[in-house]
């Protein structure tokens, strides 16, 4: 088994890469060599999420990692596209490199092509090469739940979703949502490009042999039933679903994108002094900036609400030459807060902080990797999303999993002072906070038992490595 090779090639982004690390680890547990293939961007790419492969390959010594040079010719300026589009468009031009690739390693060495969610057009290269190809849903069951059926509900549609505003969604496997939840792209006018681009790369996954997803079962067990069922998408048959999540790193594996390895952050130090529980850290991702006001509208909120806070804060959009919060933030409001609260520029080690006894509360956009990371470190949530499937993501983890709240009024444009105060004093001090808190601490107990010998997720992924051994490719029938 050491000398079988598995291959994995992330959709392009931090967001996507990362987990593939953490999955990446788990192969690597299980006796396998674990190559990485990252796709680099090609020249002026306003979309193609930068990944330093070099800071990430240092990282992890165990992986070994190899870079798809930019295709020719790859115009990704395009005036009047969508940047997602002609990334989209130009991640199936990849194709020939990979399959140069993949025809570099002995047959008999390569175990499985394993794709991203945006990578998916790489399964024709392992149909040619008899190569057995699953698929790795970095998000979770109900959102491949919800975008498994979301086909039939386009088709025959001539006006967009986004017409249907807040009408409540029904999808198998996953409470009701308003329309203007779905992710945007997919709210377009189902001829659309940007709409039609989507839709095709992940009805794309159903051409794998199977679907990693990093999820356990008992966090999203109606989700995980509706994609076994044959009611999900009529007239196909959806590949085996295996949930091997949660896959959340310890804070080292490719996220720190700033800083040495070897060195503890600061506010790692400031949470040592801090009473257990007691702090409300605030994080918006990779991607999450907030206006000015928005900004000071957050800071007034925390003040008022008297409890301790962390909060990782992104420069607002034309201050990049900003270098002093102050001339952001309301007058005196670092003075007056600095005995509770600690605010750091751009980064926080987001694994480790929710980790740390005095977290008590996360207010979070609602990825769906900080989403894991904050139930598996049994940390409560107050729900902001911003972008991509995190609108439905507030949804399932304020309604299905009860562990969060949601932040008003980030649907109008601003969330209120009054709103921050609210929120974090509900989750920090009242009956329905201690009820919160509750769920989350139980949920951390369940997905620490998937992970186990005998768990959910490890008799998932033993179940996924007994399979292929048995699908059509070098190493099957």
């Amino acid at each position: 088994m050491a000398q079988q090779t598995v291959v994995l090639y992330p959709s392009p982004g931090v967001g996507h890469v990362v987990p593939m690390v953490h999955l990446a680890k788990v192969f690597l547990r299980h006796g396998y060599d674990v190559t990485m293939v990252i796709a680099e961007p090609p020249a002026g790419s306003p979309d193609f999420r930068i990944v330093d492969v070099d800071r990430v390959a240092a990282s992890n010594p165990a992986i070994t990692f190899h870079v798809l040079r930019p295709v020719p010719d790859a115009d990704l300026a395009c005036p009047g596209k969508p940047p997602f589009l002609l990334t989209l468009q130009v991640l199936p031009r990849y194709n020939d490199a990979l399959e140069a690739f993949l025809r570099s390693i002995p047959r008999r060495r390569l175990h499985s092509l394993v794709v991203g969610m945006f990578t998916t057009y790489a399964v024709d290269v392992a149909a040619k090469l008899g190569v057995p190809v699953y698929a790795f849903f970095a998000s979770g069951a109900a959102t491949l739940a919800v975008v498994t059926q979301v086909p039939a509900l386009l088709a025959g549609r001539r006006a967009g979703l986004k017409e249907l505003g807040d009408t409540p969604l029904e999808f198998l496997g996953v409470p009701p949502f308003p329309a203007s939840h779905l992710i945007g792209e997919l709210l377009e006018r189902p001829d659309d490009e940007m709409c039609k681009a989507v839709v095709d790369v992940w009805e794309r996954i159903a051409d794998a042999s199977g679907v990693l997803v990093n999820t356990f079962e008992s966090l999203e067990s109606p989700a995980v039933q509706a994609l076994r069922d044959p009611r999900c998408v009529p007239g196909r048959v959806l590949p085996p679903v295996y949930c091997v999540g949660p896959l959340v790193g310890d804070g080292t594996g490719g996220a720190r994108q700033e800083r040495d390895e070897t060195e503890r952050h600061e506010c790692l130090a400031w949470l040592d002094a801090q009473p257990e529980k007691s702090v409300v850290f605030l994080c918006f991702g990779s991607r999450g900036t907030h206006p000015a006001e928005q900004l000071r509208e957050i800071a007034v909120g925390l003040d008022r609400s008297g409890h301790r806070f962390l909060w990782a804060v992104r420069r607002p959009a034309g201050t990049d030459g900003l270098k002093d919060l102050d001339m952001v933030l309301p007058e005196a409001f670092l003075e007056r807060t600095k005995d509770r609260g600690l605010i750091v520029w751009s980064w926080a080690p987001q694994v480790e902080v929710l980790r740390h006894p005095s977290t008590g509360a996360f207010i979070t956009h609602c990825g769906w990797n900080s989403t894991l990371e904050a139930i598996t470190e049994g940390v409560p949530m107050l729900c902001w999303p911003l972008y991509a499937e995190q609108l439905m993501n507030k949804v399932f983890v304020t309604e299905d999993m009860r562990v969060g709240v949601e932040m008003e009024g980030y649907r109008a444009g601003i969330v209120k002072a009054e709103e921050v105060e609210a929120k974090v004093k509900l989750v920090m001090e009242s009956e329905k906070g201690r009820e919160i808190r509750g769920r989350a601490v139980a949920l951390k107990k369940e997905a620490m038992a998937a992970l186990q010998d005998g768990g959910s997720s490890q008799t998932s992924f033993a179940r996924f490595l007994f399979d292929a051994k048995n699908v059509d490719g070098p190493l099957g029938k």
